[in-house]
């Protein structure tokens, strides 16, 4: 099911389903891409489609394991800033940032099942947000990488 294929009126039903569409949408740039294309810097800074997918999966982490779950980023071993995130240690394959992915996005759905909206969520360290604040969030990342990365994708099949 679709975005627009959710009723008007079930806000929850729609922010899943505009989340879930963005978290395909920016998987499948990696669609069919070597390991070498994946990887494949074509900006001054350190984003590439593999970085931008390690950099997604980062993010939702922080916000739906350190804020609504209430675990630290040390905990839960992750990097402490958003520049971080992006860089690829020579571990980093597509096969394995994806796998790291589809973890942090099943993980996240089972953090958010069944918390209303309206939940006041703590663990995030700039202070209490709305669950809803918090998809909003994702949401706007989500839909601001997946424009990065169609356009690096764009570039690395022009080459």
């Amino acid at each position: 099911m679709g975005s627009f294929d959710v009723p008007l009126g079930d806000e929850r039903a729609q922010l899943d389903a505009f989340v879930e569409e963005c978290r395909g949408a920016i998987e499948a740039t990696l669609a069919g891409l070597t390991e070498e294309q994946a990887r494949r810097r074509l900006v001054p800074s350190a984003t590439t489609l593999l970085g931008l997918l390690k950099h997604v999966t980062w993010m939702q982490r922080v916000w739906f394991e350190e804020c609504v779950g209430g675990t630290s980023r040390r905990e839960l071993g992750l990097v402490q800033s958003p520049d971080e995130s992006f860089r690829l240690s020579d571990d980093d394959t597509v096969a394995s940032v994806r796998a790291s992915y589809r973890e942090a996005c099943a993980t996240a759905r089972s953090a958010v099942a069944g918390v209303s909206l309206d939940t006041v969520v703590t663990g995030h360290r700039t202070g209490p947000r709305t669950l809803r604040w918090v998809y909003l969030q994702v949401l706007r990342e989500l839909a601001q990488h997946c424009g990065h990365a169609d356009i690096l994708r764009e570039q690395v099949l022009a080459d």
